[in-house]
C-alpha cells in the first residue's frame, strides 16, 4: 500500500436535529469531496471565552482522498455554524479495495 486516506472529523450543535446533520454531511458527499460521512452524538466538555460548557454534539467523520482534504476542510470552514469549528484530520492506512472506492476508482 503506498498510498494513503484522509480522515476528516467535525462536531456541529447538539441541538441540530439528525435530519439538519445528514442534510448537511450529503451535501459535501453529492459535491464528491469525501466518499463516506458517518455521524454519532457525543458529549463534549471543552473552554470556550474562558469558561467551561458542555454539552451534546454531533461528531461527524469523513474520509476523502489525500488530494481532497483541504477542498473538504475549506468547505467544512464556509458552511460550518461555529465561530472557531473543529476541523481535525489524520491521514490512515486502509486495505487497497477500500483506498480505491474513497478515490472513486
Amino acid at each position: 500500500m503506498n498510498e494513503m486516506i484522509s480522515v476528516v472529523q467535525t462536531t456541529l450543535p447538539g441541538e441540530w436535529l439528525e435530519a439538519e446533520v445528514g442534510e448537511w454531511a450529503f451535501s459535501i458527499i453529492n459535491e464528491k469531496i469525501a466518499a463516506c460521512a458517518q455521524r454519532n452524538l457525543v458529549d463534549s466538555t471543552y473552554r470556550w471565552q474562558d469558561k467551561i460548557e458542555y454539552g451534546p454534539e454531533w461528531r461527524i467523520q469523513f474520509k476523502t482522498s489525500i488530494d481532497k482534504t483541504e477542498q473538504l476542510m475549506t468547505r467544512i470552514n464556509d458552511t460550518h455554524p461555529y465561530e472557531s469549528p473543529q476541523i481535525i484530520w489524520w491521514e490512515a492506512n486502509s486495505t487497497d479495495q477500500y483506498l480505491n472506492w474513497v478515490q472513486g476508482r
